[in-house]
């Protein structure tokens, strides 16, 4: 591809002792970010040390992610989906022998939900008269009760707490494992958690962690030979716990002969009656579409098309339901520009009274003006001004349409600069959301009116922010954050609590899972034109769902894709293997660099070599604008063997913080697929100090160093929405199987100024590049979308 040689063409060092840091001592995180197209050495993200499951029989597989928000799915079309699901359902059980297990199962699991709401209901009394208002019902006994004396609710917990204790030590959970287990229990089924292991001790798999052979363990302590493997518990649960495992693997269903080949293969005896009562209990739900993709086979008009039973968990197929349902609203409901040139709007002009209405934004951008309806001559006038070509045609697909969606890679954000200024030219509410603060302040330098000290991205007059930034505190935020970009200013919200905006464009599109896509599409209000801007070629979301990708196969809007090229070498190497080849560039400033290594314990002596010393001597890139990539955390040459050596290089220490010292390069994961980059300040009783790309100050406290690695090495889902001046990306041998066209894109494209790729892979690097595009994920976006919007694009 490229020179082999150092940038530095400096002499070979011997290879450092690499001092061993201690990560910090945590319980497994659920949820958190792991490499899609999993390899040999993905790992989930927790901590190095003992986890709360240690000694339970066996670990090391990804945990089990806890349900986020739930979406609603309130539409027409949800209903009626919600139906066709019902009737699926009595469909799958009509020749089942009885329900009256699956009657049983219910009710076993709907206590503990039901507790769990009540629990929820009374904190949220107490909260409520702790700020001065006032509560009645069952929820206003607890502060009644401690004041007469009774259990106070730090009491009540410690005596819950035990309980659960108890329960695991009576299941055979040893001593080390049973605080975390109850703590975990407690906040997933409430002060009842103890009765409901005691019940069913297979709800043991709900905990972050947890593997089926563990809770197996647990049921026969716990019910001796009443725990066999047909046990209608047992078979509910590792349904769920499968599907939880295939949504961490980005899938938002599994088909139903593959979920009941997984229950096969974990010794149930009867796979399809388990799916069944899971179905009928709610927490399964099932649905039939035709079998779309290319695997699908061609069918004569007079035929019927192929079906497949699909199965989701509740919570991910309200979410797939409510994104679908979003954006065909929003596309319905959209009112095109009129014709005409009386009342039209020129750049910068707005429209008569008559052709506006009045914007009832509780703050933020525009507060109280009047909308504005540009007309098809003032966008046209617009779009003769577009700097390029591209930009033309986006604002032309803009004008007409509410939905559209835009492909290119980092050079293509101009494009969506030149939109965002002409659409606000225009007097529209239009505002930018991208995926880091990254994308964020780089669209915001493309602007005509550059940010100052007073005015930071996402202040006012300048129209971008993060996803997190737009929707609040509620969705993605990272709380407890101060300086610059912190609580940066927004749209506001309108009278009815939609966003106050008339055009949103939402960069690093790609990266949505769907829980966060429903929660954007819902706050968006009628008519409001979207723009969903990303580069397909780049891996998916670290969360279920593949949003932006099945919407380019479903064809319900236009799609204008990026004609600005990046002639650098980067970009050229980049372009090549998005279209399946791995080939060679010139880089005569040693932009591109491979270097060959014989396994891993050389790949991490090299790698470290560049980002310590060649390439700041040879490139001037200083170490902390240098980022090493890698596809995963454990192996000999993952994330935290290639932090450890790092570390011992460039900020050696004894980790007195959890494992941290001051000056070390970290990365914070405050939520699944949230990575901030950042450094540590200094540490004391009250926690970590950080400060966070792009000038944010963290405290965070001992309670969550669980969410805090070392940030000199990366796996390529950590990095995505972020670029760096130098990209060292390291592929040892034992992860070539797991390599996709996909993550090598991602990885390779991160770099801006130079790539350097230490190769240990060997011909698996260009068979990943020519034969395996992305690990498949299956999901239901495509066919609902087929059904409720026309395919015209």
């Amino acid at each position: 591809m490229s020179q082999t040689q150092d940038p530095g063409e400096g002499p070979q060092e011997t290879e450092p002792e690499a001092r061993t840091v201690p990560e910090p001592v945590a319980e497994p995180v659920a949820g958190r970010s792991v490499e899609n197209g999993r390899s040999v050495t993905d790992e989930p993200e927790a901590a190095d040390g003992p986890s709360v499951t240690d000694g339970l029989e066996a670990a090391g597989q990804p945990p089990v992610p806890e349900p986020r928000s739930e979406a609603a799915a309130s539409s027409p079309d949800a209903a009626s989906r919600n139906a066709n699901a019902t009737n699926a359902a009595n469909a799958t059980t009509a020749n089942a022998a009885t329900t009256d297990a699956a009657t049983t199962a219910a009710g076993q699991t709907a206590d503990g939900a039901q507790r769990a709401a009540e629990v929820a209901a009374l904190a949220e009394a107490i909260r409520t008269i702790g700020g001065g208002a006032t509560a009645s019902g069952p929820a206003a006994a607890a502060p009644a009760a401690a004041a007469a004396g009774g259990p106070s609710a730090d009491q009540a917990r410690e005596t819950a707490l035990r309980a659960v204790g108890e329960v695991l030590s009576a299941g055979g959970a040893p001593a080390p494992a049973v605080a975390g287990l109850a703590t975990a229990a407690l906040a997933a089924f409430g002060e009842g958690a103890a009765e409901a292991l005691r019940e069913d001790p297979w709800t043991l798999l709900a905990l972050p962690g947890v593997r089926p052979e563990q809770a197996d363990g647990f049921a026969r302590a716990l019910l001796g030979s009443q725990a066999g493997p047909g046990d209608p518990r047992r078979g509910q649960a590792l349904a769920v716990w499968l599907l939880e495992q295939a949504a961490v693997r980005g899938h938002s269903a599994l088909e139903a002969g593959e979920l009941q080949a997984g229950l096969a293969k974990l010794g149930l005896p009867e796979p399809e009656k388990a799916i069944q009562e899971a179905v009928l209990d709610g927490r399964v739900m099932p649905f039939q579409e035709e079998e779309t993709g290319p695997g699908a086979h061609p069918v004569a008009e007079d035929e019927e098309p192929p079906m497949r039973m699909l199965l989701a968990l509740e919570r991910l197929a309200l979410a797939e339901d409510s994104a679908a349902d979003g954006l065909v609203r929003i596309m319905s409901t959209f009112e095109p520009p009129a014709a005409g040139t009386d009342g039209a709007a020129e750049p910068g002009e707005e429209l008569a009274d008559e052709e506006s209405t009045a914007r009832e934004s509780t703050d933020g951008d525009f507060a109280g003006e009047e909308a504005v309806r540009p007309t098809t001559e003032a966008w046209e006038a617009a779009a003769a001004a577009a700097p390029s070509a591209s930009a033309a045609a986006l604002l032309r697909a803009v004008a007409a349409h509410p939905l559209v969606l835009h492909t290119g890679d980092a050079a293509a954000r101009a494009e969506l600069a030149a939109l965002l200024a002409a659409a606000r030219g225009l007097g529209l509410r239009a505002w930018s959301a991208a995926w880091s603060e990254h994308g964020r302040d780089a669209l915001a330098a493309l602007l005509p009116t550059e940010p100052t000290e007073a005015t930071e991205a996402g202040a006012a007059g300048i129209p971008s922010l993060t996803l997190a930034e737009l929707l609040g505190a509620g969705a993605r935020a990272t709380a407890g954050t101060t300086g610059a970009g912190a609580g940066a200013g927004g749209p506001g919200r309108a009278a009815d609590g939609s966003l106050a905006v008339d055009l949103l464009i939402v960069q690093d599109a790609p990266l949505l899972d769907l829980e966060l896509a429903a929660t954007l599409v819902e706050s968006l209000a009628d008519g409001t034109r979207l723009v969903l801007s990303g580069d397909p070629g780049q891996l998916w979301s670290a969360g279920p769902g593949r949003l932006f990708a099945d919407l380019l196969a479903a064809k319900p809007c236009p799609v204008v894709a990026s004609r600005t090229p990046d002639l650098s070498p980067i970009g050229e190497l980049v372009s090549g293997i998005g279209i399946g080849e791995l080939q060679s560039v010139e880089a005569p400033e040693k932009e591109v660099v491979i270097l060959t290594a014989r396994g891993a314990g050389e790949a991490v002596h090299r790698a470290i070599q560049l980002l310590t010393d060649s390439i700041p001597r040879a490139l001037g890139i200083p170490a902390e604008q240098t980022v090493l990539l890698t596809p995963g955390h454990g192996g000999e040459a993952g994330t935290r063997a290639l932090n450890s050596a790092a570390k011992a290089q460039l900020n050696p220490g004894p980790g007195r913080f959890a494992g941290f010292d001051p000056g070390d390069r970290v990365v914070y994961s405050p939520l699944p697929g949230v990575n901030r980059p950042g450094s540590v300040l200094g540490g004391d009783g009250a926690g970590l100090r950080l400060a966070l790309a792009g000038g944010e100050e963290l405290l965070l406290p001992p309670t969550q160093v669980d969410r805090l690695r070392h940030g000199w090495a990366l796996t390529a889902h950590q990095a995505v929405g972020r670029r760096w001046p130098g990209v060292v990306v390291v592929l040892p041998e034992d992860t070539a199987a797991g390599l996709t066209r996909q993550w090598v894109y991602t990885a390779f494209g991160r770099a801006e100024r130079h790539l350097s790729v230490v190769h240990a892979a060997g011909p698996a690097l260009a068979q990943a590049v020519a034969e395996r595009p992305a690990t498949p994920r299956t999901t239901r976006l495509r066919a609902i979308l087929a059904e409720h919007a026309e395919q015209a694009y």
